[in-house]
């Protein structure tokens, strides 16, 4: 069984997540879950890999039936199982995602029905760490070595002369970056040259 990181299972945690549609699951059972009661206003089920129960995985709920586009996530307990509640009266696409995995495709549900929900294990460690969050990225950067302070500029060894300390890069990148620029995504981990040029490029122009 595999437990999201850095959440943990609970059977009706929500939350707002944009998730990236991919394929690779199988269609949802009609039967009922054994052990999940149907929720009249809500999507319960069960989520199994071929390993068994998948805990700690997020299932999506999407529709854009409503005035306002809505997505509610859950989080699986530690038998695979999970309840959707409170769903306005619509069609839902639902799908699984979660550390290890292979974003599933998006199968038709709504309240008041219950789905099995078959997940896919990524076949290897890179295809799996395409769906993990920014965040996840943006904490592998290493930070300069101490001996790098103070910069010496762009003729230098790249770092800005401001910045004097490795203490004073970090909180920087922690309080300053982050806030206009989201860090470990897809375009700050694959669409940019990186180079100082490149990146300026970037920034330039909104991608990073």
């Amino acid at each position: 069984m595999r437990i999201a990181k850095p959440y943990l299972p609970t059977l009706l945690a929500t939350t707002c997540f944009v998730a990236a549609s991919a394929a690779l699951v199988q269609p949802a059972q009609a039967a009922a879950p054994a052990g999940v009661p149907t929720v009249a206003d809500g999507i319960a089920g069960t989520v199994t890999s071929a390993k068994g129960p998948e805990a700690g995985v997020w299932v999506i709920a999407e529709t854009n039936d409503l005035p306002t586009r809505l997505i509610k996530i859950v989080v699986t307990d530690d038998q695979g199982r999970f309840v959707l509640p409170e769903l306005p009266k619509a069609k839902y696409e639902v799908w699984v995602r979660g550390y290890g995995l292979v974003d599933s495709a998006k199968i038709q549900g709504e309240p008041g029905k219950n789905l099995n929900l078959k997940a896919t294990v990524a076949p290897d460690a890179k295809t799996a760490a395409q769906i993990y969050p920014a965040n996840y990225w943006f904490s592998l950067i290493k930070p300069p070595a101490e001996s790098e302070f103070p910069g010496t500029g762009v003729k230098g060894n790249g770092i800005s002369g401001a910045m004097r300390t490795q203490q004073m890069w970090v909180q920087h990148m922690k309080h300053g970056c982050i806030q206009c620029h989201q860090q470990g995504d897809v375009p700050t981990r694959q669409l940019i040259d990186n180079t100082p040029e490149g990146w300026g490029r970037a920034h330039r122009q909104g991608a990073a």
